[in-house]
């Protein structure tokens, strides 16, 4: 009981946090930015996938390609394994930087 208090404060002081940095939208959120839309298709694509058991990250960029899910960076529909690594890399890279701007709760 006395955790989940602690807990429910931490989440009221990182949802604070947030409202005065100005992101209000991203209260509740792990990240820096709002996802835009081909990163939400890619990581939409990529949770049926994974949710299919595929995890190869050769077989995951075929499936990218069979779906036509357009890269968030470079608008390929086109995957290969060295695309699927760049593009997950400068996402990743993208929203640190994001977060490392707008803190905590966003």
């Amino acid at each position: 009981m006395e955790s989940e208090l602690r807990l429910d404060a931490f989440k009221r002081h990182l949802a604070q946090r947030a409202r005065d940095t100005s992101a209000p939208a991203l209260a509740h959120q792990c990240q820096g930015r709002a996802i835009n839309v081909n990163e939400a298709a890619l990581a939409d694509a990529l949770m049926e996938i994974f949710g299919r058991n595929i995890d190869d990250f050769t077989e995951v960029a075929a499936e990218l390609t069979a779906r036509s899910v357009v890269a968030p960076r470079g608008g390929n529909t086109q995957w290969s394994l060295e695309l699927l690594t760049n593009e997950l890399a400068e996402i990743n890279a993208d929203l640190d930087k994001s977060y490392e701007v707008y803190g905590y709760g966003a």
